[in-house]
């Protein structure tokens, strides 16, 4: 049948330990068609992807692939289908070549049955499926040498060499700068032409509505309904995600007190180069910039990650020394990081153990145990004020969902009671409900009094939360700009003032251009 759906998944449950995860789902993906796939963290997205992707097996449903039956036991039956996941961490061997990423487990051989590689026609396939999909990029260039756009690219080339019908695509614009994102939808529009489909799962509601034919939405485990890309704005999904009117960005004006912390000229390793600014009680701070500008590195240098060259940092107008995060923790810094998983929590951990993590000293006894009581009563009362939802504060984090990942997290410092907050990238991969929740707490938190330095690659959300705002690139400070006197294009004029970037950005850093004149700092 003409209209017969590539994919169609009915009535999928799937239970977990205490959860109901998926309950009678229906899902179904035409024939080249860009389908975004849009819910709350914990909705059930994961789940079904998981699914059909052959991680995880149905516990009720069926799944027909081209009106025929199938079972998807594991990811191999699932490539030798025709679907392929890519997902936001990619997999990739960072020292092998493009061409071996690409042929991994596949390779191509001199002679049928031997162990003897012939590389030079891998590189030549590779390249060829490269440009098929319009991009330029070697097949004998390493991985490591790459930007996270041209990676991006390498994996979507490794589906479609698998002959791949149906990409799952599990937010692959995360770490990518605008003109990568842009460079990714002409790469899925492509797709499309050539009869791909691919399934776009993702929490900015922006690039979903420039991108989609079509949208479904899940709530806590069923799906809710779906949407024409045509007909589909943002007010409309969130509505269907959360089941209610969510306001985004709800900052609300709170007093500016005196300099809390200064930073004047830090420079050090790591690539920042005389960097000042001044945070304000009462302030949030936006520091805007492309992925690689310095701001994470600055936030390392104020909280005693990495080590200053030279430069100084100032609380309540005194010069302080910090050469640890236990030092900055002692000074009254918080710092929520960029990488909640990897830097933010232990997740093989508890909710309790992770929120009282930063308060070890303060809530044990004398010979170093932990006061029960006292852990169970301060966990409860963030759980309770950060509508953290969990079965208990016994859970296993990693159990949680992002969102409430990164509520956790916020806990931990909160419970330090910081004077300064430095929050990287604070809702990066969390839903638009749970975003809304961390922005109002942020504002909260302005009005009590605390200094807040909100770094984000969200125009948006630096637009939308910033009191001030603070441009960086190249290790530099290239702009600073009051709330209601920005706009996109000057964060974006300054955030590229010594870049020369290329529409697909598949240079690596050190080779791209820079403009006549500019003469770059010596590398260390």
């Amino acid at each position: 049948m003409a209209d017969q759906p590539l994919l169609r998944m009915e009535n999928i449950s799937k239970h977990f330990a205490g959860v109901q995860a998926l309950s009678n789902v229906d899902f179904e993906v035409n024939t080249g068609e860009i389908l975004g796939f849009m819910g709350e963290n914990g909705a059930g997205k994961s789940t079904l992807v998981k699914i059909l992707s052959g991680v995880y097996s149905k516990d009720q449903g069926a799944i027909y692939w081209r009106g025929q039956p199938v079972e998807v036991h594991s990811p191999h039956q699932a490539q030798a289908l025709g679907i392929t996941t890519i997902y936001q961490e990619l997999a990739l061997v960072p020292h092998l070549s493009v061409a071996e990423n690409i042929f991994l487990n596949r390779e191509r051989r001199r002679v049928r049955g031997t162990g003897l590689v012939d590389f030079g026609q891998q590189e030549r396939e590779a390249q060829a499926i490269m440009k098929d999909l319009g991009v330029e990029l070697p097949g004998n260039k390493k991985i490591k040498e790459l930007t996270v756009a041209a990676q991006q690219m390498v994996e979507i080339a490794k589906a479609v060499s698998r002959n791949a019908s149906l990409i799952l695509m599990d937010e692959p614009t995360s770490a990518l700068s605008r003109k990568e994102v842009d460079a990714l939808f002409n790469l899925m529009r492509r797709l499309k032409e050539k009869g791909v489909s691919v399934v776009f799962i993702s929490h900015r509601l922006e690039e979903v509505l420039s991108v989609v034919n079509r949208i479904v939405v899940m709530r806590d485990g069923r799906r809710v309904g779906q949407i024409a890309g045509a007909e589909a704005t943002e007010k409309k999904i969130i509505q269907m995600m959360v089941g209610r009117e969510v306001g985004l960005f709800p900052k609300v004006a709170a007093p500016i007190g005196g300099p809390v912390l200064e930073v004047r000229n830090l420079t050090a390793e790591n690539g920042v180069r005389n960097v000042s600014f001044t945070v304000h009680r009462g302030e949030i701070l936006g520091l805007a910039g492309l992925i690689g500008a310095g701001r994470t590195e600055t936030a390392r240098l104020i909280c005693g990650a990495d080590r200053l060259t030279s430069g100084s940092i100032l609380i309540n107008g005194q010069e302080v020394q910090i050469k640890s995060p236990a030092q900055a923790v002692d000074r009254g810094i918080g710092w929520v990081p960029e990488d909640r998983k990897q830097h933010g929590l232990v997740l093989g951990m508890d909710v309790k153990s992770n929120t009282t993590l930063a308060i070890l000293k303060r809530i044990s006894n004398v010979f170093g145990a932990v006061r029960a009581k006292q852990e169970r009563e301060i966990t409860e009362h963030y759980v309770h004020a950060l509508q953290i939802s969990t079965p208990s504060i016994s859970q296993t984090v990693r159990n949680l969902s992002g969102g409430n990942q990164q509520k956790v997290v916020l806990a931990k410092w909160l419970s330090a009671k910081p004077k300064i907050m430095i929050m990287d990238e604070p809702t990066r991969g969390i839903d638009v409900g749970a975003k809304a929740e961390v922005h109002a707490l942020m504002s909260q938190l302005a009005q009590e009094g605390m200094a807040i330095v909100m770094i984000s690659s969200e125009m948006p959300e630096i637009i939308g939360m910033s009191d001030r705002v603070i441009v960086m690139c190249q290790g530099r400070v290239t702009g600073e700009y009051e709330r209601g006197h920005v706009t996109q294009e000057q964060i974006m004029g300054d955030a590229t003032k010594f870049l020369a970037l290329e529409a697909l950005a598949l240079k690596a850093p050190e080779a791209v251009p820079v403009p006549a004149g500019f003469e770059p700092e010596p590398k260390v």
